[in-house]
């Protein structure tokens, strides 16, 4: 574990040598930025983008000095530059084709290639996580979107009606399209997407690379573990803003789903994240604590 103080000098030392790459990747991606701030990252769909880079940068600082200590100073300069041109040629792609797939995407082949050309393979192995991380920022396609979509939200429909019905609100479905009382709520994509739920992964696999727990079988579980929770959050976002349109009105109910309904997502997922972590130690220190008495026993 490196302390903030550890990893200041650290990076104060590299800065002569890092801050050209710095300049030219300010340089080259401001404009996407731009972009991206004024367009899909200001709609609901595609919140999550600047926190996911956010995160990204985060944990590449983190991991800067184990990078630095771990490289073996041998540059891969043949890999290195050919993933490097491969990361511009993406670039140029989406840039003038306004394809922002290839233009987000490039950014992840051009920061993997600079780290191969200037340390090598064995300080990319330091920072692959991040690297991986950043592709949850990358929009999919929007035909992959809309046929995966679909079944999701069918099925936050049909959980939402029956445990509202279960609990006695006057509630009916017709697809996707919800009817409490007198008003009509339809199930939309940022309620219950694809995207939605590929956010919530990035939060569980997130919360996994920050806490590095020992026991493999509590990481698999727990990854296993994040795909039922993206759902259940989604249904507990979809629940509360149907009952506070039947109590409050339609208005309240838009203004929640403009407002809060996204913090009652990630909230609902990491309290859920942090709940079935916690089962998970109890059950690995009674299975613990059983195998130290049949052995005392034995």
């Amino acid at each position: 574990m490196y302390s903030i103080s550890t990893k200041l000098p650290g990076l104060k030392a590299a800065m002569p040598e890092w801050w050209p790459v710095m300049l030219g990747a300010t340089v080259l991606y401001a404009p996407t930025l731009y972009d991206l701030f004024g367009g899909l990252w200001s709609s609901e769909e595609q919140a999550h983008g600047p926190i996911i880079l956010a995160l990204a940068l985060w944990l590449l600082y983190r991991l800067w000095p184990d990078m630095m200590a771990r490289s073996d100073g041998k540059p891969s300069s043949v890999t290195g530059w050919a993933v490097f041109v491969v990361g511009l040629l993406l670039y140029i792609t989406g840039r003038s084709q306004e394809i922002m797939a290839f233009e987000m995407g490039s950014f992840i082949w051009v920061l993997a290639g600079v780290l191969l050309v200037k340390h090598g393979s064995s300080a990319l192995k330091v920072v692959w996580f991040p690297l991986f991380f950043l592709l949850f920022m990358i929009p999919l396609p929007g035909t992959i979107v809309i046929v995966l979509t679909m079944p999701m939200k069918m099925a936050v429909s049909y959980v939402t009606e029956n445990i509202l019905f279960w609990a006695g609100y006057p509630i009916a479905r017709n697809g996707v399209i919800l009817q409490i009382g007198q008003y009509q709520l339809l199930v939309a994509d940022a309620c219950a997407g694809l995207q939605t739920l590929l956010t919530l992964e990035s939060l569980g696999l997130f919360y996994l690379n920050v806490v590095r727990h020992t026991s493999v079988f509590r990481n698999v579980v727990l990854a296993i573990l994040i795909v039922p929770i993206s759902f259940a959050a989604n249904v507990i976002r979809v629940i509360a803003l149907t009952l506070i349109t039947y109590y409050f009105g339609d208005e309240a109910g838009q203004g929640f789903l403009h407002g809060f309904a996204g913090m009652i997502l990630f909230l609902s997922a990491l309290m859920l994240i942090l709940a079935a972590d916690t089962l998970l130690q109890l059950a690995i220190k009674r299975r613990a604590a059983t195998a130290v008495q049949h052995a005392g026993s034995g």
